[in-house]
């Protein structure tokens, strides 16, 4: 230990009867075993020569036998001892509460950046700007179709619209028509093979009109030829 705590009413009251040689021993051994943490060299000529009193092995000695007790492992102090013990579990306390500070502080960053199954992954798909309308697009379609996802509580992300796009790609469809169909159909997503069948059947439809209006000419001829002949007889 390099400080402790040192009560001035309390030392005085037990010291007060010490010359100032012997207190001045006192003093120094105190600093020695606070300083070492560890007890005394049981040869009294070792300690005074350790804080430097060695002419004066008389005062030690009488120190040593009042306040320290000998024992195998040297002289040792009880008060000092409670203290030294005092102050490791001090330690010991703010190092625990040291590291526990430290995994609380760990635990919040881990959880902040953890997606939140309840919100809208923005940190995958991320969001686009439904002020700013897509190339191509103009101001009245795309105002349409975030009128439209708002109102399905689906987000507009940037995946969206580029999967749209590489669907309306697919289907010869621009991506204005395809968020267009969106909109008319309430459909939240396009996709190519939807469309596809809706064009095989309007082509058959155009196909079967084009015929029909040929047959109709060569009706309204062959209607026309046979009046010539009549008229003719």
């Amino acid at each position: 230990m390099h400080y402790f705590q040192f009560n001035i009413g309390d030392y005085k009251s037990h010291t007060n009867h010490l010359d100032l040689l012997e207190d001045l021993a006192y003093r120094r051994l105190l600093d020695l075993y606070y300083l070492h943490e560890r007890p005394l060299n049981s040869g009294i000529t070792a300690v005074a020569r350790q804080i430097g009193m060695r002419d004066h092995e008389t005062q030690v000695k009488t120190i040593l036998e009042e306040f320290f007790c000998l024992t195998e492992d040297g002289w040792v102090n009880t008060r000092a001892d409670r203290e030294i013990q005092h102050y490791h579990g001090k330690i010991e306390q703010a190092s625990r509460a040291g590291k526990a500070s430290a995994e609380r502080r760990s635990n919040a960053r881990s959880t902040d950046v953890q997606p939140n199954n309840k919100q809208e992954p923005i940190n995958i798909k991320h969001k686009t700007d439904i002020n700013t309308t897509p190339e191509g697009v103009s101001q009245s379609v795309w105002q349409d179709f975030v009128s439209h996802r708002k109102a399905n509580k689906a987000s507009i992300t940037q995946t969206a619209i580029t999967r749209i796009a590489n669907e309306a790609e697919k289907a010869g469809w621009t991506l204005e028509q395809a968020l267009s169909e969106c909109v008319a159909r309430g459909w939240k997503g396009f996709k190519a093979d939807w469309v596809a069948e809706k064009q095989t059947q309007n082509g058959l439809t155009k196909t079967g009109q084009r015929n029909a209006t040929v047959l109709q000419g060569l009706t309204r001829g062959l209607l026309g030829g046979q009046s010539n002949v009549q008229l003719l007889k």
